[in-house]
């Protein structure tokens, strides 16, 4: 009877474990970060995140290594991983070639130096004070860092609104543009004089700031964009209704655990995220 009652028991707790794993067979969540800084730093920081569902879930979670939007954009797409941290630029680039990827969050934003507090950041250009360069016009003829092809904030809205600013597109008004691979690459770029000006994301801007690899009244704001929402999580279109569900509870919990990690991102936490958020930019996508 002894034996009876506990393989009755250990069945019990099989199913009630099961439906995680049941829907599409997930063994472990994956996960991919867009390098806005280096893959590493991003890991690093994302591992309070990390731990906290891999415990709750009961099963190993962890982000792959990738060296360009373009490869989380891949990821997401093909099901390579569940879920990827998108700018709204690749978001939207991704959802053209899989309309069943699906945004479920964003962070809420501290008030910083650069960004104001609350879910949105801008596109910024920046200038070194000591370079005496104070206008737009200045600017052109010169040498500007862009961060990658499918950076919102890095390549999309300056060649779009920026372009407008300057009543000319952006290859006409400077030199040269170089993608720098990352907004902390393409300030490096900045400070180190290679190029006369960067465009950022604001928010990465101030985390640079907060890093202390500059001072306050290093860097001039020559531009700013329209507000942007900020970036989404997305789940991919082939993860189960269920695991959905769960991770959409947990990230939105308010857990304690998480707290190292919101500090890492500069954020207070997080709310939900659609489509329609960034409707206003698909009419800068190419098709």
């Amino acid at each position: 009877m002894y034996l009876i009652r506990k393989a009755i028991v250990a069945l019990f707790v099989l199913l009630v474990a099961a439906p995680l794993h049941a829907e599409g067979d997930t063994e472990s969540l994956r996960i991919a970060l867009i390098p806005k800084k280096g893959i590493e730093e991003l890991i690093s920081e994302y591992q309070p995140l990390i731990a906290y569902l891999s415990d709750e879930l009961g099963m190993p979670v962890e982000v792959v290594p990738t060296r360009s939007y373009e490869s989380v954009i891949d990821a997401i797409v093909s099901g390579g991983v569940d879920i990827a941290w998108l700018g709204p630029a690749s978001y939207l680039i991704a959802k053209q070639r899989d309309p069943h990827i699906e945004p479920f969050a964003r962070l809420t934003l501290e008030e910083g130096y650069f960004t104001a507090a609350g879910n949105h950041y801008r596109s910024i250009l920046l200038v070194r004070r000591a370079s005496g360069i104070s206008r737009i016009s200045q600017l052109k003829g010169g040498r500007v860092a862009l961060t990658d092809p499918a950076s919102t904030s890095g390549s999309l809205i300056p060649n779009s609104e920026f372009a407008a600013t300057a009543g000319t597109r952006l290859e006409r008004f400077f030199a040269a543009q170089v993608y720098a691979g990352s907004h902390d690459n393409a300030l490096d770029a900045l400070l180190e004089g290679r190029v006369d000006a960067a465009f950022v994301a604001s928010v990465r801007a101030d985390q640079y700031l907060q890093s202390q690899r500059m001072e306050r009244d290093t860097l001039r704001v020559l531009w700013r964009s329209e507000p942007i929402h900020y970036d989404p999580f997305v789940f991919s279109g082939g993860l189960s209704p269920t695991l959905k569900r769960r991770v959409s509870e947990l990230m939105f919990a308010n857990s304690p655990a998480l707290a190292a990690f919101f500090d890492s991102q500069q954020a207070t936490g997080l709310v939900a995220a659609g489509d329609a958020d960034y409707e206003r930019l698909r009419r800068y996508i190419a098709r």
